[in-house]
């Protein structure tokens, strides 16, 4: 398995890329992960993005790994494992509570409601369900939340065509239904394999199944990593479903 902070930096970039989290050394940790450098100073960026490495920190301890960054770990957070699974409502509470409860403001109850009902640290509750409570300020419409929400999280594709620096996927996007956010038909999308020659994966072909964040293709995934990232998003949905109130109905507005 590719070592954890190299991981963890596949998927975090892309969104790095747009300033929308981490250190202000986008050049250098893309630098990095094309080259396959999983060292000392990957590890210390990695530490930056201060509200993903609190739920490595948190997988970790409730699986008595002392490393944040053991691949496992991270494939956890960013993919899904059985690893989520032990992690208890309390303790994914209290980390809440500790990192979110003031950011939140008037929409912490939301939070905790999604706690109560089965919310795991899964990247997905933070694309999801907390990155948008914590954002006030949202004002887009229907057809552009949805769009963000799609490119937040962290989603599965066919690979059906390669072209330069790009790639031709197929994916499911997310749909809203009046009632519920659920996942649409699938669609073809041109996505960032590339850039200036860098990037993020090596050996992609058309056939494969990959992740996407960001609009940038993350990783090739194994069939194992397709049904768990199925499994743990599906799931995350069925709770931001069963909420009073969630980001789902600012998708209705």
């Amino acid at each position: 398995m590719t070592g954890g902070a190299l991981l963890f930096a596949r998927y975090a970039y892309p969104t790095h890329a747009l300033g929308q989290c981490g250190p202000e050394k986008q050049a250098e940790l893309f630098e990095r992960v094309a080259a396959g450098v999983d060292d000392r100073e990957l590890r210390r960026l990695a530490k930056t993005f201060e509200d993903d490495w609190s739920y490595l920190e948190l997988i970790a301890r409730s699986n008595g790994v002392d490393d944040p960054l053991d691949a496992r770990v991270v494939e956890a957070y960013w993919i899904g494992n059985p690893m989520l699974d032990k992690v208890g409502a309390s303790a994914l509470a209290r980390s809440m509570e500790q990192r979110f409860r003031t950011r939140a403001g008037r929409t912490w109850p939301t939070v905790m409601d999604a706690v109560s009902a089965g919310a795991l640290p899964h990247h997905s509750f933070q694309a999801l369900v907390v990155g948008p409570l914590l954002d006030s300020a949202h004002s887009a419409g229907a057809a552009e939340t949805l769009n963000v929400l799609d490119r937040c999280r962290i989603r599965w594709s066919q690979v059906v065509e390669l072209s330069g620096e790009q790639a031709v996927v197929r994916s499911r996007p997310l749909r809203w239904d009046g009632r519920s956010l659920e996942l649409g038909e699938p669609r073809l999308e041109e996505v960032v394999v590339a850039r200036d020659g860098l990037t993020l994966v090596t050996g992609l072909g058309v056939g494969d199944w990959c992740s996407l964040h960001g609009g940038w293709v993350c990783d090739r995934i194994t069939a194992r990593q397709l049904r768990a990232l199925q499994t743990y998003t599906l799931r995350q949905l069925r709770v931001i479903n069963g909420l009073p109130f969630s980001v789902a109905a600012r998708v209705s507005s």
